[in-house]
C-alpha cells in the first residue's frame, strides 16, 4: 500500500514538474533582445519598443547598448533579435552593405531625419565651406565636437573634413553624444562659437535656437529615415514580436516629446511609459493582428 501511495505521489510530482517545466520554458521562450546606440534619439525609441514589448505582449526584453559596428553585427550574427535606429540611406550605408544581406530590414519607423555638422544660430557662419574662414577655425581651436567613433555621422564626417578641403587644420575629436551635448550646452549659455555632429530629432533643438550648415556637396545626403531591423529567422521564432516591430511607427514630434521628458529628469524607462500610456490608440495600431 505505501508502495503504490508513494508511486501515485512520485506520478503527480513528475508530472506538476513537467507541468512547471513547460510553463518555464514558454516563459523564456519570450524574450527578445534590443540593440541600441546611445543616441538620445535611440534611447528614447528603445525605451518605448522594450516598455510595450513587455507591458502588452508580455516580453522580458534586455536592451543591449552597443556601437553602430557591433549593433548590426549582433543582429546579423542573431546575438540580438532587433534594432529599431538603423539610419538609411546615408548615415549607416556602410553598415548595410556589410550586414544588409543577413538581415531583415522591416522599414522605416520614422521618417524625416537629418545629420550634418551644426552651429549656434548666434553664429555667422551658414555653410561647411565657411569653416575654411581662419577667424572660424581659431574661434573654436579647429575642433568639431563629435561622439562614439564608430558611429555613421561621424565617417561621413571625417569625410566632409576631406571633400572640404579641411582636413589640414581640422579635427574631429571623438567623444560620446552625451559628452557632445554638455559641450554644446556650455558653450551655448556662454554665447560661445562651437561645431558639433548633429542630428535630428534631438531634444537639443528645442532647447537650444541651432542651424545646421549648408552641405553644398551632399556630404551628408538629403533626409533620411531610421529604420527597424530584425535577425533573419525572427518572424518564424517571435510572431508576435515581429509584428509589432514591423507595425511601429511614429514621427520626430512623438520622439522629440520622449527626449525632452528625459532631457527634462524622467529616466528612459518613465519618460517611455508616460507616452505609450497616453497614446493608446496609436499604441494599438501597433498591436494590430497580434493574439495577445
Amino acid at each position: 500500500m505505501l508502495k503504490k501511495k508513494w508511486g501515485i505521489a512520485l506520478t503527480a510530482a513528475i508530472v506538476v514538474a513537467i507541468a512547471i517545466a513547460g510553463c518555464s520554458q514558454q516563459t523564456s521562450s519570450k524574450k527578445i533582445k534590443l540593440a541600441y546606440v546611445a543616441w538620445d534619439s535611440e534611447i528614447a525609441s528603445t525605451n518605448v519598443v522594450k516598455y510595450v514589448l513587455e507591458s502588452k505582449l508580455n516580453y522580458d526584453v534586455e536592451m543591449l547598448q552597443v556601437d553602430a559596428g557591433p549593433m548590426f553585427a549582433g543582429i546579423a550574427d542573431g546575438s540580438a533579435d532587433a534594432m529599431v535606429a538603423a539610419w538609411l540611406p546615408t548615415t549607416h550605408a556602410s553598415y548595410m552593405e556589410s550586414y544588409g544581406s543577413s538581415v531583415d530590414d522591416l522599414g522605416p519607423n520614422l521618417e524625416g531625419t537629418k545629420t550634418g555638422l551644426v552651429v549656434p544660430s548666434y553664429m555667422k557662419e551658414n555653410s561647411i565651406e565657411d569653416l575654411n574662414n581662419e577667424a572660424t577655425g581659431k574661434s573654436v581651436d579647429y575642433e568639431i565636437i563629435g561622439i562614439e567613433p564608430g558611429a555613421g555621422i561621424m565617417q561621413a564626417t571625417e569625410k566632409a573634413l576631406k571633400d572640404y578641403g579641411l582636413d589640414g587644420k581640422w579635427k574631429l575629436i571623438e567623444s560620446s553624444s552625451a559628452a557632445m551635448a554638455t559641450e554644446l550646452q556650455k558653450a551655448y549659455k556662454a554665447k560661445k562659437p562651437i561645431v558639433i555632429t548633429g542630428w535630428t530629432p534631438h531634444w537639443m533643438f528645442a532647447n537650444m535656437d541651432l542651424k545646421y550648415l549648408e552641405d553644398p556637396k551632399g556630404v551628408y545626403g538629403g533626409a533620411e529615415s531610421i529604420h527597424t531591423i530584425a535577425r533573419k529567422d525572427l518572424k518564424a521564432d517571435q510572431p508576435s514580436a515581429y509584428t509589432f516591430l514591423d507595425q511601429f511607427t511614429w514621427t520626430p514630434e512623438d520622439m522629440a516629446n520622449v527626449m525632452v521628458a528625459i532631457q527634462g529628469g524622467q529616466s528612459p524607462e518613465e519618460a517611455a511609459k508616460v507616452w505609450v500610456d497616453s497614446h493608446p490608440e496609436q499604441v494599438e495600431k501597433w498591436l494590430e493582428g497580434i493574439d495577445k
